[in-house]
């Protein structure tokens, strides 16, 4: 595991591995986490409720995925999990499952609190609770920040079996009691490790210490940083903790390719020239500053090419109405920032554009991910220059990949 760190250094990753084996070491002569390797090849095998079936099937899932084999039967069992998986494996659908499995219908209260780092994953997170407990009449709200207060406060009031949300506003329903916790029995953290990275450590201390003592706690996570662990250490009683190794997931069936750009002022007239093809099919641009998905969106329009766009800054209605014309295919070429990386899941996606490469190799995988999930193919290519040569050969270490150059046939590929 080579790469840069956060403040640019270069990234130890035998350092790193004894860090964490010494948090992870035996205290009081007992393990803090067991592992749990029991493997369910069909959903069929899980003792889930018929209904839960149903929505599983007709959510178009087929066979389960890794984390989805070994993570959704110990949720179901009650226990506390910690599941560490790559983004576009199947975490979210396994703890919907879990939750769905577990919830009393029969009593209109909150029972799931799941907390997110993003209002896109939240609603996302919510759209996949909502589909997979249709035939369970499951009541789901999503608590984000940029929407009425108002409004959640009268949803929560009319009763929920599931809030899903972002921690500020969770924290804010629960301070002012619209959110009552007396039936929370099952608390996830999705996402865990770029909730910390985000700061969200101080409220998701305080909404825990809200909730009622005997949960249920699943921490779901594509790494797991020092500051991840502590939580699972003060949070969880005998975690059992599930890794679907990063050889198991989902870069294959992505085609990966390279543009040898040299200067950052050539990416422009090559994505020009690459966008006819881009807009037969759907495609997701990446960039890495809010600034520049403004800018390169004004050029591209000024060129009368036709693309969406959204960042962070944009208020949450403008975007909702983005993602839907992106997801319903009005709009083909959507430009985005990392923010948003891991709150698109359009099935239709089949190509991803790097305009500019992650400054984490990690990000790459939440990026491109997005082509491919669930064994869909797809093709990314990264515009590289000078400067990248580095980051592009660490992304070919972390994740043991071999990027070739574009060829001249692009449009067949795709």
């Amino acid at each position: 595991m080579a790469g840069l760190a956060q403040d640019g250094s270069q990234f130890d990753g035998a350092k790193y591995d004894s860090k964490m084996h010494e948090l992870l070491a035996p205290q009081d002569g007992q393990d803090f986490f067991t592992s749990y390797d029991e493997v369910y090849e069909s959903f069929d095998d899980m003792n889930l409720q018929e209904n839960l079936l149903r929505g599983i099937y007709a959510y178009g899932f087929e066979k389960p995925s890794a984390i989805q084999q070994r993570g959704i039967v110990p949720f179901c069992m009650g226990l506390d999990v910690i599941q560490q998986a790559q983004s576009g494996t199947g975490k979210t659908a396994t703890f919907c499952s879990g939750v769905l499995q577990q919830l009393d219908y029969g009593l209109v209260e909150c029972q799931a609190l799941v907390l997110a780092p993003t209002r896109e994953l939240a609603q996302q997170i919510e759209k996949v609770m909502r589909a997979l407990g249709d035939y369970l009449g499951v009541k789901v709200h999503a608590c984000v920040g940029g929407t009425s207060v108002r409004e959640d406060q009268r949803i929560l009031s009319a009763g929920v079996h599931v809030v899903v949300g972002t921690p500020g506003r969770v924290f804010d329903m629960l301070r002012r009691q619209s959110l009552r916790p007396d039936y929370i029995k099952m608390f996830v953290l999705d996402e865990a490790d770029e909730m910390l990275s985000r700061g969200f450590k101080d409220q998701i201390y305080d909404i825990f210490q809200l909730l009622p003592p005997k949960i249920q706690v699943g921490v779901f996570s594509a790494t797991m940083p020092p500051e991840a662990l502590e939580i699972t250490r003060k949070f969880m009683s005998k975690p059992v903790r599930i890794l679907v190794k990063r050889d198991e997931l989902t870069l294959e069936g992505i085609k990966q390719f390279y543009v040898n750009i040299g200067k950052e002022e050539w990416k422009l007239e090559t994505l020009c020239d690459l966008y006819e093809t881009l807009a037969i099919t759907q495609s997701v641009i990446f960039v890495n500053t809010r600034r520049k998905v403004d800018w390169l969106t004004d050029k591209l329009r000024s060129s009368d090419h036709t693309v969406s766009a959204t960042h962070g800054d944009m208020d949450q209605n403008s975007r909702d109405i983005i993602m839907r014309e992106f997801r319903s295919g009005s709009s083909r070429v959507l430009i985005t920032t990392d923010l948003l990386a891991r709150g698109i899941d359009v099935q239709q996606v089949s190509l991803v554009i790097n305009y500019d490469l992650p400054t984490q190799p990690e990000n790459y995988l939440h990026r491109i991910g997005r082509s491919g999930r669930f064994g869909r193919k797809g093709v990314a290519i990264n515009f590289v220059t000078q400067e990248d040569d580095r980051m592009l050969y660490d992304i070919q270490r972390f994740y043991n990949v071999v990027i070739e150059e574009l060829p001249s046939n692009v449009a067949d590929l795709i």
